[in-house]
């Protein structure tokens, strides 16, 4: 399994030299008589700058590829989602995506649509097509679609 993250071109040389120069460090240095983490600085420097302003607008983009045999045949499913700021709301993509779906969850279980005990992966929750087809009925309803497609065949790189 692997995870990406889409970033503006160059950020990733940009976090490697902080990395590669100990701004991520939590092995703490001295600073003019006072012990401090560099990840602590960097920090307190950085996540002020991260902040959305007003104005911003973001969007979030998934694709979601599973493979494997299926009745001896070679099988892929690509899961494909794109959402936007939604400025009707102000609602920004990333709280829709996250917030309704853990809105979703909530309404499954007060539903008893899912009978699990104890903590349970979302992983594990996807495994019963009751509980995907409520949650992606949900989450269509915010306007946040996903979209399937199918194919059979050779699918190694």
């Amino acid at each position: 399994m692997k995870e990406k993250t889409l970033r503006y071109p160059g950020h990733i040389e940009k976090i490697g030299i902080l990395r590669e120069t100990g701004f991520f460090s939590d092995e703490e240095i001295e600073v003019k008589g006072v012990r401090i983490r560099p990840r602590d600085v960097t920090a307190r420097l950085l996540f002020p700058k991260w902040q959305l302003k007003p104005g911003d607008r973001d969007l979030t983009v998934l694709r979601m590829t599973v493979e494997g045999l299926q009745g001896g045949r070679s099988i892929r499913y690509v899961y494909e989602m794109l959402d936007r700021y939604d400025p009707a709301t102000r609602i920004h993509s990333m709280a829709r995506t996250t917030g309704y779906t853990a809105t979703m969850m909530v309404r499954l279980l007060v539903r008893g649509l899912y009978a699990g005990k104890g903590i349970s992966p979302p992983e594990f929750v996807g495994r019963i097509p009751e509980c995907t087809a409520f949650i992606l009925e949900g989450l269509k309803k915010k306007g946040i679609v996903y979209r399937e497609s199918v194919s059979f065949g050779d699918h190694r790189p």
